[in-house]
């Protein structure tokens, strides 16, 4: 297991953990949150030995393998399916020394490396490290490609790809899906689910904690504090433990208060001066109850655009693509005042490039675009991060694009982006991505634009200015596309969805979950292993008699195993649920009062009881999935 005991750590004199005490179980999928710059990536810095603490103890297992995405990756001649494979190093190391055996014709250290080598899953290890990269979107033909062709968004999958290629005990994952598309956010969100070992995931996508966290830790005030659940869990615990905080908080004060009055009315009576003197004492000692507080730093609201006309944008046949090459063909899309568009579609089918020629920044190779008169086109993409000149400041950004508007308009309105104070007035060079998004997203706000067009708005933004985003989108007046792998963005801000594949757009008729099953069918109908490859009838049946009986074999080695997981499933289902029933209760402040004494103990013993049950059931799920894992899977 991973635990922190009264841990501190400090970067540049700035305290980022303090008296930090936690414990993660092997085989936890830990979501890591926090706001930007609260030591999320310095506790993985931590737990990979490139920081030491300042204060307290941190320790791993000590033959724990772990794996992480590297930061940089250099422009090597390697092939990308070569590169990828590198990520599991004893792989790697048994082959050396195979080559090695093999040189001193060593007969015996061959049979042993072999024997290992095939223990490992390495004969199929070149197909795993296939797959892992069909899943992140790199095409067949990519495969051989040399590492350096690739460009910096697909270098940072590469590093994914290698990171998961690593059989590790632990795996670090920092922001994963910033540079990935919807469907390979998809295919890793299940691929995270079925990881063996401990995950901690650093990421700002709510669905993606959702859908793979079974544990939440949140960095707030330089303190960790551990949630069972996943994220949407995570909020309903901590509002009901901020009631709680913050009922104690004005139970204090109110305390404080009537201590203060008897001070300030006796003090000075020589009967009363050492009642008073006492009650002086009594607040020096009293540990302050700090208020509640769940704010948003960020708030920020788009503007009426000044006209709307209605239609706003019409293609008609249009065509488009880069250098002669045609991505799409015949689009036709009719843009009204009140559009509110998602854009889908598999990674390279043209989604970007549809956005680019609605902005006119990609000029149609046929067909024909007519604009309404007063259109007024937002464009957000993320090179526009790096148009923004390093040596100015948000202030200077934003009165290059308004001369009317007086400097405290300007700054109060940056204030809504997290630009408050002398922030203001920084320069923009060494501001974190996420910063640097907030800026690009406050310059587009400024010009009251009728038409948004937002291509990957929410890479780099942390999970508040994500909230801030949507409720602004939401109230937004104009017309809105959107391409994004947040589903809760898509799902809160659109009304209709665009589906682009294939060369063509056309409405997609379903939700989110309509549009991951109609990517698994399409990836399903790709598969060459769906395919039909008998050379004869009798060829077929023999192959069909060969596959019953080998799913028998399996089923009856799987039967076993699934029922015990099914009977420990259903046990920790009780469990969780009286988790929630227990939580809820030590969340009530009356529980806390005298009356309830002998009831508070009962409740806490037991609460006792059921986390260390479910732990000691989260390891046997664990290992028996571990061996269900290792029967080839029943095939239908």
């Amino acid at each position: 297991m991973i635990t922190l005991s009264q841990l501190a750590l400090q970067r540049g004199g700035k305290p980022l953990l303090e008296n930090v005490a936690l414990t993660v179980q092997p085989g936890w999928k830990v979501g890591l949150i926090g706001a930007n710059g609260c030591g999320k990536s310095s506790l993985f810095a931590l737990l990979l030995n490139e920081l030491h603490p300042d204060a307290g103890d941190l320790t791993l297992p000590p033959r724990w393998t772990i794996a992480h995405v590297a930061q940089e990756t250099p422009a090597l001649p390697t092939p990308a399916l070569e590169f990828v494979l590198d990520g599991d190093a004893e792989l790697r190391q048994i082959e050396q020394e195979l080559h090695a055996a093999e040189a001193a014709h060593d007969g015996t250290r061959q049979a042993e490396l072999h024997a290992r080598f095939d223990a490992i899953g390495g004969y199929s290890a070149p197909a795993r490290a296939g797959k892992l990269m069909a899943g992140l979107g790199f095409s067949t033909e990519q495969l051989a490609q040399p590492v350096a062709e690739f460009s910096g968004g697909w270098r940072v999958r590469l590093n994914l790809g290698r990171a998961l290629m690593c059989r590790s005990d632990l795996l670090l994952l920092d922001e994963p899906t910033n540079h990935l598309d919807l469907d390979a956010v998809l295919w890793l969100e299940q691929w995270l689910r079925t990881y063996p070992g401990t995950l901690l995931l650093i990421s700002h996508d709510r669905d993606v904690l959702d859908n793979v966290a079974d544990h939440i830790a949140h960095i707030d005030q330089c303190r960790i504090t551990l949630y069972s659940g996943h994220y949407s869990a995570f909020e309903e615990q901590r509002a009901a433990r901020l009631a709680l905080q913050q009922a104690a908080f004005e139970k204090q004060q109110r305390e404080i208060a009537h201590l203060e009055s008897f001070i300030t009315r006796f003090r000075a009576k020589a009967t009363k001066a050492r009642q008073a003197q006492s009650r002086i004492k009594a607040l020096e000692r009293m540990e302050r109850i700090a208020a509640a507080h769940v704010d948003s730093p960020f708030e920020f609201s788009f503007v009426e655009p000044e006209r709307l006309p209605n239609p706003l944008l019409a293609v008609e046949k249009v065509a488009a693509g880069y250098a002669g090459r045609r991505v799409l063909e015949n689009v036709n899309l009719v843009i009204g005042s009140g559009a509110r568009l998602g854009l889908l579609g598999p990674n390279g089918a043209g989604k970007s490039t549809l956005i680019k020629l609605l902005a006119g920044v990609l000029p149609p190779l046929a067909g024909q675009i007519e604009t309404g008169q007063g259109l007024s086109i937002g464009y957000f993409a993320q090179h526009q991060l790096e148009q923004l000149r390093p040596d100015w400041s948000p202030l200077r950004h934003l009165q290059q694009s308004e001369q009317r508007a007086s400097d405290q308009q300007l700054r109060d309105f940056l204030g809504g982006f997290g630009f408050a104070g002398e922030r203001a007035l920084d320069p923009v060079a060494p501001f974190s991505g996420g910063e640097k998004a907030r800026l690009a997203l406050a310059l587009l706000i400024w010009q009251r634009p009728n038409l948004l067009l937002l291509d990957e708005p929410t890479n780099h933004l942390d999970l508040d200015m994500r909230h801030a985003l949507t409720l602004a989108l939401q109230d937004y007046p104009g017309a809105l596309i959107v391409v994004s792998h947040d589903r809760h963005l898509l799902r809160t801000v659109t009304d209709e969805l665009l589906l682009v594949a294939e060369g063509r757009t056309q409405p997609f008729d379903g939700d989110l979950d309509d549009y991951r099953d109609w990517l698994n069918a399409r990836q399903r109908a790709a598969d060459p292993r769906n395919a039909s490859n008998g050379n004869s009838a009798v060829d077929r049946r023999d192959q069909k008699r060969q596959d019953a009986e080998r799913r028998q074999q399996r089923a009856a080695q799987r039967k076993p195993l699934e029922q015990k997981i099914k009977k420990i499933e259903q046990r920790m289902d009780q469990l969780h649920a009286e988790q929630q029933t227990l939580d809820a209760a030590l969340a009530d402040p009356a529980s806390y009062d005298d009356a309830n004494k002998t009831r508070l103990k009962t409740w806490l013993l037991r609460k006792g009881e059921t986390d260390r049950e479910l732990a000691e059931l989260e390891e046997e799920w664990l290992a028996l999935h571990e061996a269900l894992e290792a029967i080839s899977p029943v095939a239908t």
